[in-house]
């Protein structure tokens, strides 16, 4: 049986980017219903719906992105309104990423977000402790851009005058880390279903 083991090596790293979803915040699943879960399981999918997409593109505001998910789920309005604030609230700081992150920010890397996020997700996930550590950041509902479309790599590398050989990327979605990695840029895939794991990788490499 062949095997394949993928083996990172980054050598000149001074810039590290993390993508926000499932690799910096996510949801405690033993806190949700299966229905809520269940609810909301097309954000796991490639590609998303085009409604939530609108959502984090920055065209789309909460009230439209709740009556299409309204549609989307045969439900009111006003109950997926509902759903989508409970979603928002129910962010939490993934505690091994949130570590690392110290830990990079003491050793001297530069830490920058690239995210598909909507403008009601990200102004909650600001208030997070975690984001002071960051040095910037390229938002999707803010550039008008989502992953992995290749202008948003443009935006990030131009804003912050990042080298891309110097510049890891870290995204638990495949199609984001491609894109990325075909601008040049070095590139993690993040285990959405291992943290502690992904994150032990990346401070072998980087710490």
């Amino acid at each position: 049986m062949h095997i394949s083991i993928r083996i990172y090596i980054f050598v000149g790293m001074k810039n590290i980017v993390f993508d926000l979803g499932r690799v910096v915040f996510a949801q405690d699943p033993a806190k949700s219903t299966e229905h809520f879960k269940q609810f909301f399981s097309y954000v796991s999918q490639s590609p998303m719906p085009q409604f939530w997409v609108d959502y984090d593109l920055g065209v789309s505001s909460l009230d439209r992105v709740a009556e299409e998910l309204a549609l989307y789920r045969g439900v009111e309005s006003t109950y997926a309104r509902d759903m989508i604030s409970q979603a928002i609230g129910k962010q939490e700081t993934i505690k091994p990423t949130a570590a690392l992150i110290a830990d990079l920010k003491k050793a001297g890397y530069k830490l920058y977000v690239l995210s598909n996020m909507s403008r009601d997700f990200i102004d909650f996930l600001r208030k997070q402790a975690v984001y002071a550590n960051f040095d910037g950041e390229v938002v999707s509902c803010e550039v008008g851009v989502v992953k992995p479309m290749p202008e948003i790599y443009d935006i990030l590398l131009d804003k912050f005058s990042l080298e891309a050989s110097q510049t890891l990327f870290i995204d638990d979605r495949r199609e984001n880390i491609d894109a990325a990695a075909a601008k040049g840029i070095n590139v993690f895939h993040f285990d959405r279903n291992d943290y502690e794991g992904s994150c032990v990788k990346l401070r072998e490499i980087l710490l």
